[in-house]
Order: structure tokens, then sequence, then C-alpha cells
């Protein structure tokens, strides 16, 4: 699958939240996906998914949507609720 982002978007994560989309497509070529589901506000985003990948050992969600076979990547956001996820995790 061929990834796309916003650079600017991609920038502004790092100096947020220290990744990037280059760590989701590495994890994602690396250690694969761990669940992709559709996004649960359906209203609002009617046509995005979420993927959630281990990036450090830690549980990030990545909503995206598919534009001519391509997948754009939104944002990233790490989450405790899919903690469970990761393998050696000890509290999953």
């Amino acid at each position: 699958m061929e990834f796309e982002f916003n650079n600017e978007k991609n920038n502004q994560l790092f100096k947020e939240r220290g990744v990037t989309f280059y760590n989701v497509i590495d994890s994602i070529n690396e250690k694969g996906i761990l669940l992709n589901f559709d996004h649960p506000n359906k209203e609002k985003y009617p046509d995005q998914k979420v993927l959630v990948i281990d990036i450090d050992g830690y549980a990030y969600c990545v909503p995206y949507v598919i534009k001519k076979n391509k997948c754009f990547l939104k944002t990233i956001f790490p989450s405790r609720k899919f903690k469970y996820l990761i393998k050696g995790d000890k509290n999953g």
C-alpha cells in the first residue's frame, strides 16, 4: 500500500507529540497493523478508518482515508485503550 500525508501536519506532529508519519510507515512495515476499524464517529468522518500500530512499545491510533488507491494518513495519537495489543505489555 502506498501512503500519503501532509508534510506540514507531519512537522506539527513531530513538534507536539514526538512521532511522525514516517514512524507510522516504518512500524507498519516492520511490525504490521495491530487493529484496523471504521472510525467510531461515522457522521463526522464517514469515509475514515483507524489503524492501531506499535511505535516504541506504545499503541498509537492513526486515522486515515483511502484516496485513489493510496492511504492518506490524517494524524497520530497515543492510546492507552489499545495498549493490550502490544506484545510484552505487562499491564495488558
